[in-house]
């Protein structure tokens, strides 16, 4: 990397988290992500989350359907010191391959803007709602 790139005007934490980044190599495959002890834990607290949440229930696949398929997306968390604070896991559906009223009917996604919520907050403290 130091052919390409200088940091000698860098501070010694982004420094650090340069040296970081080429250090830790993103896995393109499960096959890669599973020969790496690291990457494998992320995967299992991923697959352990996802059941303690009850995120999907197994059911009888229809005659004549094949299952949506999933993949991994593997990221690495870092602290703002540049130091890993973890390797993380993701399992996503793919879900572009799905057709509305076929493999669902709705969707739902509990998101709020925070401005949004700073509104409901302040009106239930002006009005005197209860929380």
């Amino acid at each position: 990397m130091s052919h390409y790139v200088s940091n000698h005007r860098l501070s010694e934490s982004n420094k650090s988290f340069v040296n970081q980044l080429s250090i830790v190599s993103i896995p393109n495959s499960v096959q890669e992500a599973l020969a790496d002890k690291r990457w494998k834990a992320a995967m299992d607290e991923e697959m352990k989350s996802l059941q303690k949440n009850e995120t999907w229930e197994l059911v009888d696949r229809p005659a004549g359907k094949k299952p949506d398929g999933c993949r991994w997306i593997y990221t690495v968390k870092y602290q703002a010191d540049g130091t890993i604070e973890r390797f993380k896991a993701r399992l996503v559906a793919k879900g572009y391959t799905q057709t509305y009223g076929i493999d669902y009917t709705d969707t739902f996604a509990p998101v709020a803007k925070i401005n949004t919520v700073r509104v409901l907050l302040s009106l239930a403290a002006n009005l005197d709602w209860p929380l």
